[in-house]
């Protein structure tokens, strides 16, 4: 336990210090480096710890995630670029699952393409489908059950599930912050938390995805 201890506690100090930046100093775009490295250091870490055929899987997850990260965040456009490497991360994400929960398997996978086929419908039919929208709907439906499905992995994989459910917390806010270009109206300090609860659930999340490959 002592060996990975050094990994949190960096983060920690990488999360104190960029949540310190979003609170009293929005927009000072100092906190990006940090939470770019932050996400740097867990794909590090999961280079250092995964060691055996998922912790590989685990690789090539987390380093589509630093790629995703670098056009949302760092370089703030090719959005479809990144939205698509988080729809790739999802997918590997389904794969690691799907290789502990072998039963049923198509029958779960029928049930995600009707879910992505029902979202992308429902966006049609309201007129705001475009292909940053349905890859969004793809992505978001595909996390969602990963969410689901990650619980019922049992306790060695604890970490993996949370970490998908702050997931799914982060990007809750990004669509709040998202709904406000459509509702001007609906700001306020659910906006406002918003703004900061990004962050507030996304390091988090891929801390505790990143040490789930150190579930033994």
């Amino acid at each position: 336990m002592k060996r990975v201890l050094w990994f949190p506690a960096l983060e920690a100090c990488l999360y104190l210090a960029f949540l310190a930046l979003d609170l009293f100093w929005p927009g000072s775009r100092w906190d990006i480096p940090l939470k770019y490295l932050s996400i740097l250091l867990c794909f590090l870490f999961v280079l250092w710890a995964g060691r055996d055929r998922d912790g590989r899987l685990m690789k090539i997850a987390l380093g589509f995630t630093l790629l995703a990260d670098l056009f949302l965040l760092v370089l703030d456009r090719w959005y479809l670029a990144g939205v698509a490497c988080f729809c790739v991360v999802q997918l590997l994400y389904l794969t690691r699952i799907a290789s502990m929960r072998r039963e049923h398997l198509l029958l779960r996978l029928a049930l995600r393409g009707l879910l992505v086929l029902l979202a992308l419908a429902v966006a049609g039919k309201l007129g705001v489908l475009d292909p940053l929208t349905g890859l969004s709907l793809f992505y978001f439906s595909q996390l969602v059950v990963n969410v689901l499905e990650s619980f019922a992995l049992g306790l060695p994989y604890g970490t993996f599930g949370v970490g998908l459910l702050l997931f799914l917390c982060c990007d809750l806010c990004v669509g709040l912050q998202n709904l406000s270009a459509w509702f001007p109206a609906a700001g306020g300090p659910l906006l406002e938390f918003a703004r900061v609860g990004m962050w507030l659930f996304y390091l988090p999340s891929q801390v505790l995805i990143s040490l789930s490959v150190k579930r033994k």
